[in-house]
């Protein structure tokens, strides 16, 4: 079992009145994590110690906290083994899919290192004599990053890395369901010369978690706001930072489409479906839900992807034999059963690799998929995904639009120009030809459309998320004004 405290001021700290919580192993019911019950007091003295450190923080060079991040990022594969324990005992997570979190997260400490010499501005020329008009970038004070369980390191690195590289100082809320996990990317930071107050990390109850939300976007110290989870808790992190004029970057659910057309190689689009569907167990927001297949070519399509499903069985994650782990709780296994329970009393005809076992479900495919079936619309998060059957190009695009999400998309046809003709009428943030919807770089623009939520992750663009944009004018010779 691991214990888990609050991490604040670079202190590890008990919460306010000793309270803890237990988060439990999704196999077995174990206890998982024993961890600091933070209140709203840890989170005001979490946001107090970040306001503390920023002006110092923000005023260090580049080149040392380009050194900084370059050896968290080495710290971090170095405790690989600690990330991997810890998701396996807290989400479930196959050891694949962990080691993968650590290696990405890394690569994402590497790059907000470079972006460290890249939060530049620009010389405007001005129409009034005399006077020099630049843009610059400055940090932009303290940053809240909320990030989830499913791909912990990833999402809790990629909520600090860039805001941190820009010269903000972070506060990471940590997710109930992970606090353990979360907590160690703390102790990589600070393990890597991190000043004190520069990153604290907050663990929390379930039952306070909107209460600790609040009061870390209310806090005045606070400027920026990111937040990686369910549409529908972005709408509230959204409700409360727009209450408070505050800017938020949202990365949300999505139910990404992969279109196959008829001249589509089978085989590439098989192996980059079944990627995109069952890593994690489907439980990424780029996860491949819906797979598009045109009518001429559906029944050889679903030959190939139920041959490769049938491997897909999953397991317990601590022996490290199978591709697939456990999903994240019993509740999250019993709404995945309902939802393939529907659509196969509803017509869609269902293949999978092993029934279920208790939170250990098996990839599942379930082929002729309609609007009436609940699954059409609703995000599954598990390891099951759909084939939809489309007339043509136009209905393919048609059906891979009729959803509310817009994160990640794909489109697999030998016809590059084609291809990039469908991609482009595609409502997503993201779109990959002959390539899986899963699909992540540290450098690239991350993000969605529609109710995918708004805003940037990655490269060049992320400093744009967490710094302001400010104007100067240095006056050279004497003004005149009107009056």
């Amino acid at each position: 079992m691991f214990e888990t405290l609050l991490m604040i001021d670079n202190r590890d700290l008990q919460a306010g009145g000793g309270a803890t919580f237990e988060r439990h192993n999704p196999m077995d019911g174990t206890v998982a994590t024993r961890a600091a019950a933070g209140t709203v007091s840890d989170a005001n003295a979490a946001i107090d110690a970040a306001r503390a450190a920023l002006p110092a923080w923000a005023a260090l060079g580049p080149t040392a906290r380009r050194t900084l991040l370059l050896k968290a990022g080495d710290t971090l594969v170095a405790r690989s083994g600690d990330f991997v324990a810890a998701m396996a005992k807290e989400t479930g997570s196959a050891r694949a899919w962990a080691g993968f979190n650590v290696q990405l997260a890394a690569g994402m400490l590497l790059e907000a290192a470079a972006l460290t010499t890249q939060v530049a501005g620009e010389v405007i020329p001005s129409d009034q004599p005399g006077c020099v008009a630049m843009a610059v970038r400055r940090p932009a004070g303290v940053v809240v990053g909320i990030a989830p369980w499913n791909a912990p390191v990833i999402l809790g690195v990629r909520a600090i890395a860039t805001p941190l590289a820009c010269g903000n100082t972070v506060v990471l809320k940590a997710s109930e369901t992970c606090p353990a996990t979360h907590r160690l990317i703390g102790e990589v930071m600070r393990e890597a010369g991190l000043p004190p107050g520069v990153l604290n990390v907050l663990t929390h109850a379930p039952k306070d978690a909107a209460a600790i939300v609040a009061a870390l976007i209310a806090h005045p110290a606070v400027r920026r706001i990111n937040f990686t989870g369910s549409t529908r808790v972005g709408r509230l992190v959204a409700r409360l930072a727009a209450e408070h004029l505050k800017p938020v970057l949202l990365e949300l659910g999505g139910k990404a489409p992969l279109i196959v057309l008829d001249d589509a190689d089978l085989d590439a689009a098989v192996a980059a479906a079944a990627f995109g569907a069952y890593m994690n167990s489907g439980q990424i927001c780029m996860s491949t839900e819906r797979i598009i297949v045109e009518e001429s070519i559906a029944d050889a399509f679903m030959a190939r992807f139920k041959q490769k499903v049938s491997a897909l069985v999953a397991g317990d994650p601590s022996l490290g034999q199978a591709p697939l782990g456990s999903v994240i709780d019993p509740k999250a296994a019993a709404r995945i059963r309902e939802l393939m329970d529907d659509a196969v009393s509803r017509g869609a005809r269902l293949h999978q690799a092993a029934p279920a076992n208790g939170t250990l479900l098996s990839a599942t495919v379930l082929d002729g998929v309609t609007p009436a079936m609940k699954i059409y619309a609703e995000e599954s998060f598990g390891p099951v995904t759909t084939i939809v059957h489309a007339a043509d190009e136009a209905d393919a695009i048609r059906l891979a639009n009729d959803t509310e999400y817009g994160l990640s998309s794909a489109v697999f046809s030998r016809d590059i120009a084609r291809a990039l003709r469908v991609a482009e009428q595609l409502e997503t943030g993201m779109c990959h030809i002959n390539g899986a919807t899963v699909h992540d770089e540290a450098q690239m623009p991350f993000g969605g459309m529609k109710a995918s939520g708004y805003g940037r992750f990655g490269g060049r663009a992320g400093i744009a998320e967490f710094t302001e944009l400010r104007w100067i004018t240095i006056a050279t010779q004497a003004q005149h004004y009107p009056i």
